[in-house]
């Protein structure tokens, strides 16, 4: 409610949308930031304006008011449960499904394998951390941080790789990890949680069951899905139609994973991989391609517009106790060594079978950036006293990750790259 009045949905996504737009476009006229950047900055420091419009005037009703419409966001269900299907199906579309099966063997030990172990890091780091600082988190709370810090945000990862020049391969096995080790994040988030709730008693052959079930469902349903658009386009050539296909493809398909109890997010990372490129190149006419990629990317840009306006504007949520900001700040370092070993240990195992290139392990550990969906995660976190030192340090990581990491990447890929074409060949 804002001044006496009831906003709806349709009220609040409608004040987020021109948000997104307005600053969009002051960061496009005047900032040049990259998107991701720009919009988290500059939501960043509108919320802390606020936060300090209310403190300095008291009797201020609209600053109360826009500090608990910010704070009444439910981010978890809306992007969890709406905008998370969209943008992975729209980040898939434009994979290269026959450059990352080049590097299949690096997405699928960093997408599975690698997320285990950055979560058992970040746990065990965490522990210690919390203990150190007098913040009382149990063990199996650190390995829920851990679970849903260890995922990279593809959201936030191909919004990088739009700006960067890395070789084919390489780019589209950056993106396959970021899409696959987020369905798989969840999944490891969701038995872990569980145990923490005293839902699941652990069982190494349930949780490895669990894991098969939600994952190993999620790319079935998400190739039969695909497989039925793709055969439904093949025998029309109405471009209308084939986007309205695609349409419901995402939207009924991640119901449907929800009601059998598989990964949504596998599901359509899948089917946005087979309709991205079997689709496109043997069921649609040139014009349908057009408009389909195109409708694609429009949707693509304007809910990464409001994902990461809400990634700056939820700063609000977060306790003002100095010791969170002690712990947010310690946990950064922390989550970029668990990211850099559970990187170099899988690229050095295939070294022998596969390399990626000189470039792929600064691209893969600092262009792995976490996003809104460890923020979601972390907000649909159950009130306990462990969910303050847990979203606390979860929004530190990512706020480094969007602005530092997400602003930098760039020029660090071409500063390595130009360093190896001037070093001497051996």
């Amino acid at each position: 409610m804002i001044a006496g009045i009831i906003l709806t949905p349709f009220d609040a996504a409608a004040i987020l949308i021109v948000l997104a737009a307005l600053l969009g476009y002051v960061n496009s006229r005047w900032l040049g930031l990259p998107p991701s950047v720009g919009l988290t900055v500059m939501g960043a420091l509108a919320s802390l304006i606020v936060v300090g419009l209310d403190r300095l005037l008291p009797g201020s009703e609209v600053a109360r008011d826009i500090v608990n419409f910010i704070s009444g966001i439910d981010f978890h269900k809306t992007l969890m449960e709406g905008m998370l299907s969209f943008l992975l199906f729209a980040g898939a579309l434009h994979v290269d499904w026959g450059e990352m099966r080049r590097g299949r063997w690096p997405v699928l030990l960093l997408s599975t394998l690698g997320v285990l172990l950055s979560t058992s890091l970040i746990g065990a780091g965490f522990f210690v951390l919390t203990a150190w600082l007098g913040l009382d988190v149990s063990f199996i709370w650190c390995l829920v941080f851990g679970a849903l810090v260890s995922p990279t945000d593809p959201v936030a990862v191909l919004q990088v790789l739009k700006r960067t020049a890395v070789p084919p391969t390489l780019q589209a096995t950056v993106a396959g990890e970021s899409l696959f080790n987020d369905g798989v994040g969840v999944v490891v988030f969701t038995i872990i949680l569980s145990i923490a709730l005293g839902n699941e008693i652990f069982s190494p052959g349930a949780a490895l069951g669990m894991f098969v079930m939600e994952a190993g469902g999620g790319v079935l349903l998400g190739l039969i899905l695909g497989w039925l658009a793709y055969r439904a386009m093949r025998t029309i050539d109405d471009y209308n139609v084939e986007v309205m296909l695609s349409l419901a493809v995402v939207m009924g398909g991640y119901a449907l994973a929800r009601w059998v109890h598989v990964s949504g997010p596998v599901a359509m990372a899948t089917a946005g991989l087979l309709l991205g490129n079997h689709a496109v190149a043997h069921a649609m006419s040139d014009r349908t391609q057009d408009y389909l990629l195109k409708f694609w990317s429009v949707i693509d840009d304007l809910l990464n517009a409001v994902l990461f306006l809400l990634i700056g504007l939820e700063v609000v949520t977060i306790p003002a106790d100095p010791r969170l900001i002690a712990v947010g700040l310690a946990a950064i370092p922390l989550a970029l060594a668990a990211r850099a070993i559970s990187v170099l240990l899988p690229l050095t195992a295939l070294r022998p079978f596969l390399t990626l290139g000189p470039l792929a392990p600064i691209t893969l550990i600092w262009g792995g950036l976490r996003g809104g969906i460890s923020v979601a995660l972390a907000l649909g976190l159950p009130l306990s006293s462990e969910r303050s030192a847990t979203l606390a340090a979860t929004y530190a990581i990512v706020l480094f990750a969007v602005i530092v990491q997400g602003g930098s990447i760039a020029r660090l890929l071409s500063f390595q790259s130009r360093r190896h074409d001037a070093a001497p060949a051996h």
